[in-house]
């Protein structure tokens, strides 16, 4: 595992999480690794969307994995001497054995891994799994036609579900812990101030610090949504905790690799 307490202390030009061609990324990784070091960069790790046992448009697939390991090493014989190149995955957890923690995972050569949250099951029919991340729109039309309106089940779901990840392990980098938040919000304006959702984050603030987690501020949403995950109101709970932060991007274009970075880190930084 790597030591993400150094490296923070060390510098703030850094990203651990980061899309690209190998999912739903709209550059190549060279083109990423070139912007980090115009940037002034000195840590960049790549995230793919792992292969899912679920249908999804934006995971990778198992056939790409070798290729995209591959190319890691050709980026690191080209620039590691400019820049340090992790490689990593974004893991899904869909469901119990189905997760960071499977041996598939846990045998790739990876540095470090990120776990998140991306799919919960429907209402009528717990096998089928549905995407609750990305665009309000989607998300709005699957609220009708996968869960019949009930927002607070969706939820509820999003949290057993990071509740039941992080039981089970496998990972370092808890990956956006909160954003379902904002869609829910989008939704039902307010839920997310209700104090059944405030007290659903503190458990799981709780349970991550438990087993001594890395939390991840992911700034993808500050430009067009003026949020973090965690949200904002949460920073303080950080410092409460003491706990161990990482500020990611969230990156899926070259230009946005500091979005939000540099703002959620000085807000820390005043706490």
């Amino acid at each position: 595992m790597l030591d993400f307490k150094n490296i923070t202390r060390e510098t703030d030009l850094y990203n651990f999480h980061t899309h690209t061609q190998y999912c739903d990324g709209h550059a190549a990784m060279e083109e990423f690794v070139t912007e980090a070091i115009e940037l002034g960069f000195t840590h960049l790790g790549f995230t793919p969307h792992s292969p899912i046992s679920v249908e999804s448009p934006v995971n990778m697939s198992r056939e790409d994995v070798s290729a995209f390991l591959e190319d890691m090493e050709r980026l690191r014989g080209l620039y590691g001497q400019r820049i340090k190149l992790y490689t990593s995955m974004e893991v899904d957890y869909v469901s119990a054995g189905d997760g960071p923690a499977s041996d598939y995972f846990q045998q790739l050569p990876l540095d470090y891994r990120i776990g998140s949250v991306h799919f919960i099951p429907s209402i009528a029919d717990p096998s089928d799994m549905v995407d609750i991340d990305g665009k309000y729109q989607g998300f709005k039309e699957r609220m009708g036609e996968k869960f019949g309106g009930d927002i607070e089940y969706v939820v509820k779901t999003f949290f057993s579900q990071m509740m039941a990840m992080v039981e089970e392990g496998g990972f370092d980098i808890v990956g956006h812990m909160d954003k379902i938040g904002y869609n829910a919000s989008c939704y039902r304006d307010g839920i997310d101030e209700e104090p059944w959702y405030d007290k659903l984050v503190i458990n799981l603030f709780e349970n991550i610090m438990d087993h001594h987690l890395t939390i991840e501020v992911n700034t993808k949403g500050w430009l067009q949504r003026n949020r973090f995950y965690p949200n904002l109101k949460y920073f303080g709970m950080l410092k409460h905790y003491n706990a161990p932060v990482i500020v990611n991007s969230d990156a899926h274009y070259p230009t946005l690799l500091n979005n939000g970075r540099m703002e959620a880190i000085k807000l820390l930084n005043v706490l």
